[in-house]
């Protein structure tokens, strides 16, 4: 992913992810990763996404209010991912939730 995700005014929502991945199954790993972010575009609320892996990986996603973010932590394809995640491709993992107040940026 190489662009910054177009938001509109403040305020909105953000959901830090992230984590540190163990060294197998890059495949299916990526796979999912990419099904994640076609789904999560398709969900009510869902305003965007950045990503970047260097050791640690961010994911940032962007989110019109808190209930539109609760409602894709329950998709059902996501659970899936999220127990995949806790089983296989995560070392460590970190979630954060924030409420944007201001942004600003060329």
């Amino acid at each position: 992913m190489s662009h910054i995700a177009p938001t509109p005014k403040p305020p909105y929502y953000v959901v830090i992810f992230t984590s540190v991945r163990t060294e197998g199954d890059q495949d299916n790993y990526a796979a999912m990763a990419d099904k994640m972010v076609q789904l999560a575009a398709e969900q009510p609320g869902f305003l965007g996404i950045e990503s970047a892996r260097e050791g640690v990986g961010i994911t940032v996603s962007y989110w019109q209010d808190l209930e539109s973010i609760k409602q894709w932590k329950a998709n059902a394809e996501h659970l899936l991912a999220q127990k995949l995640g806790r089983e296989q491709w995560y070392r460590s993992f970190k979630t954060r939730i924030a409420k944007v107040e201001r942004d600003y940026g060329i």
